[in-house]
């Protein structure tokens, strides 16, 4: 059985995006499905109620929200929304710490159900503990 899966992000910062992605590809006995669209795949200009509508319909099927902890986060509006959302439709929501971060954003970190380091083990663990 596939897990389904929004993993927050920002075109702006898609490089812990596709990270996130090939950690998760590469991690055995794990399968997933992302509904989340890549930076490769992103929508052009549209009014900012067209853009919640798609980040709603990426979000209802979903089993699990990723949050990639980072500065930016606390920055964006859009992934503020997502998380909004998410906890909205009762969505359980992962906070992943990036990298080498000490600090986890304070919204992040409200916003998650559970709070993991990044690697493969821990992210998977924290999937299965809250879906």
């Amino acid at each position: 059985m596939s897990t389904r899966l929004f993993i927050s992000h920002s075109w702006s910062y898609s490089e812990r995006y596709n990270a996130m992605v090939n950690l998760l590809n590469h991690r055995p006995y794990f399968n997933f499905t992302n509904y989340s669209v890549p930076e490769t795949k992103a929508f052009g200009p549209m009014a900012r109620y067209k853009m919640e509508d798609e980040l709603r319909d990426q979000i209802r099927p979903v089993n699990c929200v990723i949050i990639i902890g980072g500065m930016w986060a606390n920055h964006s509006d859009w992934i503020k929304f997502e998380m909004d959302f998410a906890k909205s439709i009762n969505k359980p929501i992962l906070g992943v710490r990036p990298r080498g971060a000490q600090v986890m954003p304070v919204a992040v970190t409200l916003a998650s159900d559970l709070v993991v380091s990044w690697n493969s083990d821990s992210i998977v663990s924290g999937i299965r503990q809250i879906t």
